[in-house]
């Protein structure tokens, strides 16, 4: 008799269940259409919705048409899609701000700014939903109005320091109006003249104009 020691079998695989495979398709499609997303949005921010393909979209993503096309209906599909996310990563990045800051300080106000010119600098979701928003016309889609929830919020962080009395601002929701468009002005002439690379700074002349016009109380 071989006293020869035999290697161990291999476990069994467990049985499956059709549950558990439904939730590994549900994974595995979930993961493939943020992979188109995250490649769409590069492709958007660098080359701007006229231009791109969806064999763009795909080759980026190192996928198939069809693997596309399985997903979105079309190129229009995929921007409105990127343009829903550029406002989810908005305000994400606010979120920690709001959180932390006291909502009657103009200090909130400027750390609103400063995240979001960061967001613009680094973030190609962020790139890309203030390309296609300038390149609505091309668009077929619904896509949505720009910049309405983040014009509200900072209308209410000015109406929060005018009624605390730590800003001297007569009409908050002008003044928000102005910011807004100030913020988003700067960051497509930053884009235009530096690839953003000097946004930081440019939305921070910004601020430094709102702090001395608007002066705090004291």
């Amino acid at each position: 008799m071989s006293h020869e020691r035999k290697a161990p079998l291999p476990p069994l695989p467990m049985a499956t269940s059709a549950n558990d495979t439904s939730h590994l398709k549900q994974e595995r499609a979930i993961h493939t259409r943020r992979t188109i997303l995250d490649a769409a949005a590069s492709v958007f921010a660098d080359t701007g919705f006229p231009a791109v393909t969806i064999k763009d979209v795909a080759d980026k993503a190192e996928l198939t048409k069809g693997a596309v096309y399985f997903h979105f209906a079309n190129k229009e599909a995929i921007a409105v899609a990127v343009a829903d996310e550029f406002y989810r990563r908005l305000n994400e990045i606010i979120a920690p701000v709001l959180q932390d800051g006291d909502p009657a300080s103009p200090q909130t106000v400027v750390d609103v700014l400063k995240a979001v010119a960061r967001g613009f600098r680094d973030d190609d979701y962020i790139k890309a939903g203030s390309r296609l928003q300038i390149e609505r016309p091309y668009i077929k889609g619904d896509m949505p109005v720009p910049y309405v929830g983040f014009t509200d919020l900072l209308t209410e962080l000015l109406e929060n320091c005018h009624k605390a009395g730590t800003l001297r601002a007569t009409d908050p929701a002008s003044l928000a109006r102005v910011l807004r468009a100030a913020l988003f002005g700067a960051q497509h002439i930053s884009w235009v003249q530096a690839n953003r690379q000097d946004v930081v700074d440019r939305v921070q002349e910004i601020i430094d104009v709102f702090l001395t016009t608007y002066e705090t109380v004291h």
